[in-house]
C-alpha cells in the first residue's frame, strides 16, 4: 500500500498529515506528487472531491521548504490561482493546516473584502499566495506587489476560468510571471480551451487523469424528476427535504435572482436556509459557508459560485433545481456530494423546456438518469435538433415552392412564369417593348401623382428662384424683426417705416451701429415721451374720474 513517506515527502509533512487523519493518498495525490517533486509541469484531471488540494499543494511546501531562502518585500515565491472567492478561501485553509510549525507565510487576496489590508499583508512577502485573477490585478496595478520572483504556478479550476471569462486575466499575468518556472493545471474536465491554454503556458507537460473528464463520483446516486413547471419543482423539493430532516442539502439555481427568491419562500415555509451568490458581500457569503457547516443551516440555495471545490463534509443530497447551461458544471454540482468515500444523491428537475440541457448531460455522462417521477418524453434519447416551424424549409429538403411546410387551410403559392420562354426562347422583359404592370382587379384603383409635378432640370437651365417663406421673413439671427404698425406715426423725420426695414447700418450679427446716444429722444414712437440725452420717461400714472390718465413726472 502507498503511503505519503514512499511519495517522497519529508517526515515533517508526513507526521503533520498523520496527525489531521490523513494516512492513504488518493489516486491523483499519487500520480502527481512525484512527478510535481521532479520538477515537471503537470495537467491533472480528476473528479473533484479526490483531494486535488493536496496533490499540488504537498510538494509545493516540500520545495519551499528545501529551499530556506526568505521572500523579499512585495514578492511572492508560489501563486495558485482559482475563480471564486469560496474556492480561495478552502484552499488557503487546507494550506494552512499543512505548513503548522513551519515558517512559510500562506496570504489571501480575494474580492469584496479590504484592498487596503490586502496591501498590507503583502508588504513582508508572501511564500504562497492564493488570489482570483481579478483582485490580483488590481493590487499589481497599485504596485503592492511583484510577480518577478515567481517559481511554482498554479491554476486551479481552470476550466471555469475560462467561462467566466478570466482567460485574458491569466493571459496579463502570465506574462508578469519569469518564463522560467513550473507551472501546474488542475480541473475536473478537459475542454479544448484547456488544450489550448496548456500548449500555451506549460513546457512538456505530463498528463495525469484519475478518471474520464465528465465521469461523476461512483458513490452518487442520480434521479430526475420530469415537472410540469416551477411550482411543480418547488413543490417537489419541499417535500424530498421534509422528508430527510436529517439530511444537509445544496439547491442550485441558474440566476442570482431566482436563487434569492426560493431562499425567502423557502425560510417563509420554516426551513432552515441560506443563499449564496454573486450578489451576497463576502461577509454574507462567509457566515451562510459557516453556518451550513455548523449545522444551523440545514439547506443551502446557490448559484454555480458554490459549484467548485466547496468542500462541506456531510452534504447528503444536491438538487439541481435549474439544469445548467453547460453539462460540465452539472458535474460540478453533484460533486459536492459523496465526498471522501461518502455516500451522496443528487436530484434534478426537468421541466419541458429543459429536456434539451438533460440531453447533453447524459451524452456528456455517457448514461441515462433514472427517472424518479413523471413522464419522460418520447424524443428524449434523440439528438438536439433545431427548432424548424412548419417542417423547416419546405420538409424534406425542398422548398417551400413546392407547397410543402404550409398549414392545411392556406392555399399553395401558384407556379412562376420561367424567365426565358420554352417556345419562342426569349427572356421576360426583352421582347422589345416595355411590359408595364397590369393593375389587379380586386384592389380599389387611385390615381398616382407623386411625380405630376417633379421635371428634372435642363442643361444650362436657371435653377428657378423659391419665393420667400413668410416664416423665415427675419432682419436679425437673435430676434424677430418688428411686426408692421398699420396706423402708426411716423417717425421724427417723417418716413414711414415698414415691418423688417433697417433703420440704418447693421453689424455682421444683425443689430444696428451704434449712435448710442445720438438721436434719442428726438422721436416719439406710440405716444411716449423721451427727454434729454439719458433717455428719460415720463410715465403715465392712472386714469382719473373722467377716463384720463393723470401724468406724474
Amino acid at each position: 500500500m502507498t503511503d505519503f513517506h514512499s511519495l517522497g515527502l519529508s517526515k515533517q509533512i508526513v507526521d503533520t498529515l498523520s496527525q489531521n487523519n490523513f494516512a492513504t493518498p488518493t489516486p491523483i495525490q499519487a500520480q502527481a506528487i512525484p512527478l510535481v517533486l521532479q520538477g515537471r509541469d503537470l495537467i491533472g484531471l480528476a473528479q473533484t472531491g479526490t483531494g486535488k488540494t493536496a496533490a499540488f499543494g504537498l510538494p509545493i511546501i516540500e520545495m519551499l521548504l528545501k529551499d530556506a531562502k526568505r521572500p523579499d518585500n512585495r514578492t511572492v515565491r508560489t501563486l495558485i490561482l482559482a475563480p471564486t472567492r469560496e474556492l480561495v478561501n478552502q484552499i488557503a485553509d487546507n494550506l494552512k493546516l499543512f505548513v503548522r510549525k513551519t515558517p512559510l507565510r500562506i496570504n489571501v487576496v480575494v474580492g469584496g473584502a479590504s484592498i487596503n489590508k490586502q496591501q498590507l499583508q503583502l508588504e513582508r512577502g508572501t511564500d504562497i499566495l492564493v488570489a482570483t485573477p481579478g483582485r490580483l490585478l488590481d493590487l499589481i496595478n497599485r504596485r503592492a506587489l511583484s510577480l518577478g520572483h515567481v517559481s511554482y504556478l498554479v491554476l486551479d479550476e481552470a476550466d471555469q476560468m475560462l467561462d467566466l471569462g478570466f482567460i485574458h486575466d491569466l493571459r496579463k499575468i502570465a506574462k508578469l510571471v519569469p518564463a522560467k518556472r513550473q507551472t501546474l493545471l488542475f480541473s475536473a474536465t478537459m475542454p479544448k480551451a484547456i488544450a489550448d491554454l496548456a500548449s500555451d503556458y506549460l513546457t512538456n507537460p505530463l498528463k495525469v487523469e484519475v478518471s474520464p473528464p465528465g465521469k461523476a463520483a461512483d458513490k452518487v446516486e442520480q434521479y430526475v424528476h420530469f415537472v410540469a413547471g416551477q411550482n411543480h419543482k418547488t413543490e417537489i423539493l419541499k417535500e424530498t427535504i421534509s422528508a430527510n430532516p436529517d439530511g444537509r442539502a445544496i439547491v442550485f439555481l441558474r440566476t442570482k435572482h431566482g436563487a434569492e427568491k426560493l431562499m425567502k419562500h423557502l425560510d417563509h415555509v420554516g426551513f432552515a436556509v441560506a443563499s449564496i451568490h454573486g450578489n451576497k458581500s463576502q461577509g454574507q457569503r462567509e457566515r451562510a459557508l459557516k453556518g451550513f457547516r455548523d449545522g444551523e443551516v440545514r439547506v443551502l440555495v446557490a448559484t454555480d459560485v458554490a459549484a467548485r471545490g466547496i468542500d462541506i463534509p456531510g452534504v447528503s443530497h444536491v438538487y439541481n433545481y435549474d439544469l445548467p447551461e453547460v453539462p460540465d458544471a452539472y458535474v460540478h454540482r453533484i460533486g459536492r456530494t459523496a465526498r471522501a468515500g461518502r455516500d451522496g444523491i443528487a436530484i434534478a428537475f426537468c421541466s419541458p423546456d429543459e429536456i434539451r440541457l438533460l440531453r447533453d448531460i447524459e451524452r456528456l455522462m455517457g448514461i441515462e438518469i433514472a427517472v424518479a417521477s413523471g413522464e419522460a418524453p418520447a424524443d428524449r434519447a434523440r439528438p438536439a435538433r433545431g427548432n424548424n416551424r412548419g417542417g423547416g424549409r419546405g420538409g424534406q429538403g425542398q422548398g417551400r415552392g413546392a407547397g410543402q411546410g404550409r398549414s392545411e387551410g392556406r392555399p399553395a403559392r401558384p407556379a412562376r412564369r420561367p424567365f426565358f420562354d420554352k417556345e419562342n426562347g426569349e427572356a421576360r422583359g426583352q421582347t422589345g417593348e416595355r411590359q408595364e404592370r397590369r393593375p389587379r382587379e380586386d384592389r380599389p384603383q387611385r390615381e398616382n401623382h407623386r411625380n405630376a409635378d417633379f421635371r428634372g432640370q435642363r442643361r444650362d437651365e436657371r435653377t428657378p428662384r423659391p419665393e420667400a417663406d413668410n416664416d423665415l421673413v427675419s432682419t436679425s439671427d437673435f430676434r424677430p424683426a418688428k411686426k408692421p404698425h398699420h396706423n402708426g406715426p411716423a417717425n421724427a423725420n417723417g418716413a414711414a417705416h415698414e415691418a423688417g426695414a433697417h433703420r440704418g447700418p447693421r453689424h455682421a450679427h444683425g443689430r444696428p451701429s451704434g449712435r448710442h446716444n445720438e438721436e434719442r429722444g428726438h422721436g416719439h414712437a406710440h405716444g411716449e415721451h423721451r427727454e434729454g440725452g439719458n433717455g428719460g420717461m415720463k410715465r403715465r400714472g392712472p386714469r382719473n374720474g373722467n377716463g384720463q390718465r393723470r401724468e406724474r413726472a
